[in-house]
């Protein structure tokens, strides 16, 4: 079953409070009751994957500026049916940065979250069940503005509820000052 490998991940993770309590429980009933749960088709809802990128000091993360939103947030995007949610995280967060060496920080889940995505041209109001993992970059390399977005910016994880003080973004913040 190509769910088994997302189930093993959200059977390891360890929620850091009773938000994501509750959405832990949540994604994993949808991925066990939906076998297309990766496919965007899926019109009720999906699972994506998102990178949370911090620099080598963990300091410092890299949030881009999402063009459709118009709002500060992670890298990441639809799985389009690839149900490796961390190869998902990797390929999504070189394309919207441009970043060629980015590392791996840990293989388990860092986060997860569920939001609303709005109705948009024609697809109705859905579900991102997002998965989320720790990753590393260089604040040297070169970055490059994907048509998804505006731009991209290397933000002190204290000054990042200047840009995005969401609790979705501000859970992982609190979870990276505790690496």
């Amino acid at each position: 079953m190509h769910r088994n490998q997302l189930l093993q991940l959200l059977e390891k993770h360890r929620p850091f409070n009773a938000t994501e309590t509750k959405f832990h429980q949540e994604i994993t009933s949808f991925v066990k009751s939906h076998p297309m749960c990766f496919e965007r088709s899926l019109m009720i809802g999906h699972v994506t994957g998102s990178a949370w990128i911090l620099d080598k000091s963990r300091q410092y993360t890299l949030l881009t500026h999402h063009k459709k939103l118009n709002q500060w947030f992670q890298t990441g995007g639809h799985c389009d049916g690839d149900s490796d949610v961390l190869n998902v995280a990797l390929k999504e967060a070189e394309e919207e940065t441009g970043l060629k060496n980015i590392g791996v920080l840990s293989n388990d889940i860092f986060d997860i979250d569920i939001h609303v995505i709005p109705e948009r041209k024609g697809i109705p109001v859905h579900l991102h069940f997002d998965v989320r993992f720790l990753l590393e970059a260089d604040m040297n390399q070169q970055l490059i503005v994907s048509s998804e977005s505006t731009d991209l910016k290397w933000i002190q994880l204290s000054k990042v509820a200047d840009l995005n003080d969401s609790d979705s973004i501000m859970r992982m913040v609190e979870k990276s000052f505790k690496l």
